[in-house]
């Protein structure tokens, strides 16, 4: 697949941002991470993809930032600090409704960039904030 054919496999935004969800799984499930959930929403936030690190024992709240091209600047620079207030209060939700009270928790961040290049690339960020 060509740079091309990515742009034109991408007809919205939220097709752009599934298909670099399904990226970040393929990543996290590389690195021996257990998925739990899915775009988990409460109200109008969501997070994108809840997993267990069964090697380090953390439960991992990850956001995935894709973009087709830079005009906007780099997936990273799209976590603004209000965005990362919404995750943490999803995240506070997320183990109220499913009663857990004792997990190491972290966020982390996949930023997955569709360039020029037939593949895309992948950065990744534990802990990328607290």
């Amino acid at each position: 697949m060509n740079h091309d054919e990515n742009e034109k496999e991408f007809p919205s935004t939220r097709a752009k941002g599934d298909e670099g969800e399904e990226l970040a799984v393929e990543l996290l499930k590389g690195k021996g991470f257990e998925i739990v959930e899915r775009n988990y929403r409460y109200g109008k936030g969501e997070i994108d993809i809840i997993a267990k690190d069964t090697a380090k024992d953390f439960l991992v709240f990850i956001e995935v930032k894709s973009r087709k091209n830079l005009e906007f600047g780099e997936p990273e620079y799209a976590i603004t600090q209000k965005k990362i207030k919404q995750i943490k209060k999803i995240a506070e939700l997320y183990l109220y409704e499913k009663n857990i009270k004792e997990a190491d928790c972290r966020f982390d961040v996949v930023a997955i960039q569709f360039g020029q290049s037939a593949k895309p690339q992948i950065n990744y960020y534990e802990n990328a904030f607290e």
